[in-house]
């Protein structure tokens, strides 16, 4: 869904924001917050109408209120915080409505800007995210992982790599030591060199990648490469035009990873690997997303082989088994190399210890999910990440705490918290106590009938009272 200017929205729609206008200006701030509300459902992608929503919303709120208003605010629209959860699976055009209500009252409200921006991803309305990022930023000046989404969505959203870049040297000024932000700002630079210029046209909504590019066809190719649905014909024939203008253009660096993404998709792994390690051993090797990619494409090749096997073979489970762990082994040392290069990048912290804990490696599983939890957008999985580890140890009580502590944490009863009580459940159930077992699981009963066994578990019990 594109985001739209006013003389793009319906006439019924144009109608509605020129009274919502008319009313804002005569300070009728409630039935102007209702009509750009009805504009914005008619039209979730009018960037403008968003904007004067926005604005008029903080304008009704004044100073904001005092410590007991934003609490009581924050209690009040838990309620709606989990409804838009629930609606974002199936229809975010629904998840940004209700994101609207919750700002309606509250327009500082973290969880109503966070739906906003998880909405806004699914919708792709890019400016839309960044708007509310920004909001988020202001709030939490100090919060790292946010900093670093909002100057990544700055760029996708707007071409702003200029500003994304100030917001980190900004936060980077009072940890100047800090690693992550040291190589999040690498990659910014790393791809604002590969990006070419030119992007200054997309700022404001009004351009398309097709005017940062000099060459129209190269504009068709990459558009037709960015389809979800590619057919065969057209995969081959983009391989071939790349190969031939790779001859005249060696050294053309964002040809080469596109070639080489084309090349993985036609599960020819080792030429995507080839040309993935022309891009590592130039300038621009240090990108932590090429890696990542690099790493992705030796995954892929794995999966391949396992779907090359046949199930009816009598050594199917053997040779299964060994890619299997070869898999996993070559994940491990990759994510470790990774964790050396990156130490203070807890998202890389938190995917090894998932890597650990898959391997059987409780130990090494704990530490690395205990520094995870720092990382405030991994936090909530990695505790629950820890009770498990805790529990294959048999450790059921502090298993227990660590999950208890967890959904204290987690408002919202979406699918994440779903899985820590049923976890908490299971861990009560190893610790003989029954009843308390039963009552996480009717917890889970009472909104989703067929998770996992709970309907079992609860008939079971009410069986045998």
């Amino acid at each position: 869904m594109p985001e739209k200017e006013i003389n793009e929205i319906s006439r019924d729609a144009r109608v509605l924001y020129t009274k919502a206008t008319e009313a804002a200006q005569r300070e009728n701030y409630d039935y102007a917050i209702a009509l750009y509300n009805q504009v914005l459902e008619k039209e979730p992608g009018f960037f403008e109408g968003r904007k004067a929503l926005r604005e008029l919303q903080a304008r009704k709120a004044g100073g904001g209120g005092g410590f007991f208003k934003k609490m009581l605010s924050g209690a009040s629209s838990s309620p709606l915080v989990a409804k838009g959860q629930l609606a974002l699976r199936s229809n975010p055009a629904s998840a940004l409505a209700i994101a609207e209500q919750i700002l309606n009252t509250d327009p500082n409200s973290t969880g109503g800007h966070r739906l906003i921006v998880q909405a806004a991803q699914a919708l792709e309305l890019p400016r839309t995210g960044v708007m509310s990022l920004e909001l988020l930023v202001k709030n939490s000046p100090k919060d790292k992982s946010l900093a670093i989404e909002f100057a990544n969505s700055l760029v996708v959203g707007g071409g702003d790599t200029r500003r994304a870049e100030a917001v980190l040297m900004e936060l980077l000024r009072s940890s100047p030591n800090d690693g992550e932000l040291g190589q999040a700002l690498k990659d910014l630079s790393a791809r604002k060199t590969l990006d070419e210029g030119g992007y200054g046209a997309l700022e404001g909504g009004k351009g398309s990648y097709r005017d940062i590019l000099k060459d129209k066809k190269e504009a068709v190719s990459l558009e037709q490469e960015k389809r979800v649905v590619k057919s065969e014909d057209t995969t081959e024939r983009l391989i071939k035009e790349y190969e031939a203008r790779l001859q005249t253009e060696p050294a053309n660096l964002k040809l080469i990873r596109s070639l080489a993404e084309l090349y993985t998709q036609k599960n020819q792994f080792d030429r995507a690997l080839e040309l993935f390690g022309r891009v590592k051993n130039s300038d621009l090797g240090g990108d932590s997303s090429l890696e990542l990619a690099m790493a992705k494409t030796v995954v892929r090749k794995y999966d391949f082989q396992l779907e090359q096997l046949d199930p009816a073979a009598p050594d199917y489970a053997e040779q299964s088994a060994k890619i299997q762990a070869e898999k996993l082994n070559f994940q491990l040392t990759e994510c470790q190399q990774r964790v050396e290069k990156y130490p203070t990048d807890l998202m890389i912290r938190f995917e090894m210890g998932k890597l650990y804990f898959e391997a059987g490696k409780i130990t090494e599983a704990i530490q690395e999910f205990q520094k995870a939890q720092g990382n405030p957008h991994k936090r909530l999985a990695a505790m629950n990440y820890l009770a498990q580890c805790y529990a294959k140890r048999k450790m059921y009580d502090m298993a227990a705490r660590q999950l208890q502590n967890a959904i204290k944490e987690k408002p919202v009863f979406d699918d994440e918290k779903k899985e820590m009580v049923y976890n908490l459940g299971c861990v009560l159930e190893s610790m003989g106590r029954r009843e308390d077992a039963v009552e996480q699981f009717k917890l889970i009963y009472e909104m989703d009938i067929g998770y996992k066994d709970v309907a079992a578990k609860v008939d079971a019990f009410y069986a045998g009272q």
